[in-house]
């Protein structure tokens, strides 16, 4: 689709506004509207002006200028407002010079896929995510001096059997770590993500499955079919809009948090990743699990980096929260086939095109413009420095013994912990300038944030641990 095309479109559907997107370093997507007599064709070419000094993380007042520039192959019609909408995925433009904005994550994106193409190693890298998240009936939380507390409410949850609902107790509902696959009533939630699912296809981001997942309380997971890097971060982006949408439509709240209930699964974005050059899979071949030499390099660079790469794929936190043995989340930086308690993962497939390799450690509080780059330049480094991961691991890694244990390296225990790793090791991430010492200095800045606002908080458990000593 071209920018000719965008404006049928336009007419054809009788479009009343035009909305531009694009998302923060946080990995929030933000919007401005133009009502279709302010948009014009030369948009696609000169962009639309806004102040970037009020996006977290970004320009200084003293700087603030820069321009959207809208890109066309992006297009789709809004599935919730009112007035017929166009929407467009927007490039953050610095205006000194007419090229990405250092900090934008997109722009990141796109030179992480020229980057790759310049090392000559291969020309198209395909990723596949797997978003995990929980639909809620509501949720309420406060934090102010006076103290801290959080509240799930959910008819579905496991907890929920004595609850007095309207309509009575249907008492149909998974037990802790029962939620994968079972049938209605006990999965409450199959047509709010039918209706999800629907809307994802309107606005053409193809879908392959959609099922509960593994937690009780409404853990849910919709698969949609992989891509280029950054056509496949603009289609996690609009997973998200739509499922946070469609679920407050049906009265519901959902959310993305790695860890947002004690004692049961959390959500990861298990990652998918091949490199493909002249229409040939580079990760098929005759080695461990039908992969080749270059796969396994691939799988030794990420390997190597996985602890700065942890703060970037797992961003917040609350991620570390999930990141604990024994809840299916793979702390264990190992690679094996099927085996889903190692941090890599190669899935079955009997067709060589779909040989690929499943980082399983990454969760959905990631931007995923930021975290496939980083995976991608950390698995080039793999292959560009020849770094093999060693022997595989079959066993499961939950239950080994202490010795056996000791030996394997585990992904970082808490953000902090990764922000200090992200700041000695990230010579990799900023070759061919895809990311920039400037914009990693600005990131760790960022997320001391979270890191700093979270110590000083009195928790509940405190209270319970220390209030009587």
């Amino acid at each position: 689709m071209n920018a000719q095309d965008v404006m049928k479109m336009i007419q054809e559907n009788e479009v009343r506004f035009v909305d531009l997107r694009f998302t923060d370093t946080h990995g929030k997507e933000h919007h401005v509207g133009l009502p279709i007599s302010a948009f014009e064709e030369e948009h696609f070419e000169h962009g639309h002006p806004f102040d970037g000094s009020s996006i977290a993380g970004w320009k200084g007042i003293q700087a603030s200028d820069m321009v959207l520039m809208p890109e066309a192959t992006t297009a789709y019609i809004d599935p919730f407002f009112d007035e017929t909408t166009l929407v467009l995925t927007c490039d953050v433009i610095e205006p000194s010079d007419g090229k990405g904005y250092d900090r934008d994550p997109r722009s990141i994106a796109k030179r992480a896929e020229a980057y790759l193409k310049s090392t000559g190693i291969g020309d198209t890298a395909f990723f596949g995510p797997e978003p995990e998240f929980f639909i809620f009936d509501s949720v309420e939380w406060s934090v102010d001096m006076s103290g801290v507390y959080s509240k799930v409410i959910s008819e579905e949850a496991a907890w929920s059997t004595a609850d007095k609902f309207e309509g009575g107790n249907y008492g149909h509902r998974p037990r802790v770590k029962g939620g994968y696959f079972p049938v209605p009533p006990v999965d409450s939630l199959n047509d709010v993500r039918a209706a999800m699912v629907l809307a994802l296809e309107a606005c053409g981001v193809p879908v392959e499955v959609h099922h509960h997942e593994v937690a009780n309380a409404g853990q849910c997971e919709i698969g949609t079919r992989f891509n280029t890097l950054t056509k496949r971060a603009d289609w996690t982006q609009v997973l998200k809009y739509i499922v946070h949408n469609v679920a407050h439509q049906y009265g519901k709240t959902a959310t993305f948090m790695p860890k947002p209930i004690v004692g049961d699964n959390g959500s990861g974005m298990h990652v998918h990743q091949s490199i493909w050059k002249d229409g040939q899979n580079l990760f098929a071949g005759n080695g461990y699990a039908g992969l080749s030499e270059l796969a396994l390099y691939y799988i030794g660079g990420i390997i190597k980096h996985a602890r700065a790469l942890n703060a970037i794929t797992n961003p917040g936190t609350n991620s570390y929260k999930r990141l604990v043995p024994h809840y299916e989340a793979p702390t264990k930086l190992a690679y094996s086939a099927r085996n889903r308690s190692a941090s890599i993962r190669i899935p079955y497939t009997g067709n060589p095109k779909g040989r690929r390799i499943e980082a399983r450690f990454p969760d959905p509080l990631a931007n995923p413009y930021l975290a496939f780059s980083a995976l991608l330049m950390a698995g080039l480094d793999g292959i560009q420095n020849k770094i093999h991961p060693g022997d595989p691991a079959d066993k499961n890694l939950y239950d080994l013994p202490p010795e056996e244990d000791a030996l394997i390296p585990t992904v970082c225990t808490s953000l902090d912990q990764a922000l200090e790793y992200l700041d000695k090791d990230r010579e990799f991430l900023t070759r061919g300038g895809v990311f920039s010492n400037d914009f990693i200095d600005a990131y760790i800045a960022l997320k001391s944030e979270d890191v700093n606002r979270l110590r000083i908080t009195t928790h509940p458990v405190e209270f319970d641990m220390y209030y009587s000593l």
